[in-house]
């Protein structure tokens, strides 16, 4: 495709994914026939991943990030859904970048058609691709309207109101937004129901960060990890590429009574592709970068109660994401289950790197404790999970840990 030119959309439900050689932030925004959102329930980005039709998709870092529209379930008055990309890293322009969208059937994956902004320069944001309704029928445009104040201008022109505790824009910019080479024009300013704060940041980030930082690293120590936050293992610059090993304990929520859990990690390609499975019945895999310490089958005793030991220097390229899970062979509920916990060692000095603990329970026989991805830049991101999955075995849950990623 080329700036301006459309398609009818052959598919009810698209994926709209945006590939560059850097990490990129991906968004949509619902519109009316203004060119407004409604509320900040119109904007969906890696903190409000779910709207009326429209979702979004992370790629973990390993794979592009990706907005969802279902044509069949956009809300009655949305009649455009523009989909934005900015740099994950702050401040980074689009000077020397090339992101290419990809608009594909959301069910068979197919390619409907390709698009990639030509002369980008300083822009830090794009809106780069549109869904929008015309006479009935659903059509995608080129875009390729660039910004030079980020996320922040984009979410200003489309009606959101964003505040600024947080850095959403390189200093000294204008408030009103700056375009270059627009494909089509904004809409003209207008009354913008406000929205709280929603600054970009890196997918990646923690909702409850590290103070002054966007990214927790190890660089303080040990990190102590909530549900759904995210640690860098870098150090002092430099990515913990040494051996590392995955602990994983857990008690009897009552006394006397054994409870008998399975951990295991799978790992995963690029494509979220299922390329192994380590567990109590194959303790190796992966040309042994990845092994298993064997089956506990009472949870007794203090300590780690199965160990998985990572050799992430030795990890081919092909495995760019391991998800760590605990399972109930015996159908033990986790409710039956107390102080689950998972830790990140090093393997070399023992010092304990990122801990993990439970803090909730649900009646469900297998729980995803953690995740490990390879980032862009070589370096891996360890994320805390806590969800719950109805599964005895690592089998039923290979499908919902890719979802996962």
């Amino acid at each position: 495709m080329t700036p301006g030119s459309n398609i009818p959309l052959s598919a009810a439900r698209v994926t709209v994914d945006v590939a560059a050689p850097v990490r990129l932030d991906v968004s949509g925004l619902l519109l009316t026939a203004d060119g407004k959102v409604r509320s900040d329930d119109d904007f969906i980005f890696y903190n409000q991943p779910t709207g009326q039709g429209v979702t979004y998709r992370s790629g973990g870092g390993t794979a592009p990030d990706a907005i969802v529209v279902d044509t069949s379930a956009v809300p009655p008055g949305i009649e455009k859904i523009v989909v934005t990309a900015s740099p994950d890293a702050a401040g980074q322009t689009f000077q020397g970048i090339e992101p290419t969208a990809t608009i594909r059937n959301g069910d068979d994956n197919s390619v409907l058609a390709t698009f990639t902004p030509p002369q980008l320069g300083t822009e830090t944001a794009l809106v780069i691709v549109e869904v929008y309704l015309r006479n009935g029928a659903w059509k995608a445009r080129a875009v390729g309207q660039g910004y030079a104040n980020g996320l922040a201008g984009i979410a200003t022109d489309f009606g959101v109101t964003v505040e600024e505790p947080a850095p959403a824009a390189p200093p000294a910019q204008p408030a009103a937004p700056q375009r270059s080479h627009a494909a089509t024009p904004p809409p003209p300013p207008a009354a913008a129901p406000t929205m709280p704060a929603a600054p970009p940041a890196p997918p990646a980030a923690p909702p409850a960060p590290a103070p002054g930082s966007g990214k927790i690293n190890l660089d303080k120590g040990r990190v102590s990890l909530q549900k759904n936050q995210t640690v860098s293992l870098v150090k002092g610059g430099r990515p913990v590429l040494s051996q590392v090993k995955m602990g994983l304990g857990w008690e009897p929520a009552y006394r006397g009574k054994d409870i008998d859990l399975d951990a295991s990690v799978i790992a995963y390609g690029p494509q979220r592709n299922h390329i192994d499975s380590c567990y109590f019945g194959k303790l190796s895999i992966v040309n042994g970068a990845i092994k298993h310490s064997g089956d506990n089958l009472t949870g007794e005793g203090g300590g780690d109660d199965e160990v998985i030991v990572v050799d992430l220097g030795r990890l081919p390229q092909e495995v760019s994401g391991l998800v760590f899970t605990v399972n109930s062979f015996s159908g033990q509920k986790f409710t039956e289950v107390a102080k689950a916990y998972c830790r990140l060692i090093d393997a070399a000095s023992g010092e304990e790197l990122v801990r993990f603990d439970l803090t909730s329970a649900e009646p469900q026989t297998g729980v995803m404790m953690a995740k490990l991805i390879r980032q862009y830049s070589g370096e891996w991101e360890m994320t805390a999970m806590g969800d719950f999955v109805k599964s005895r075995t690592v089998r039923g849950m290979v499908k919902p840990a890719a979802q996962a990623l």
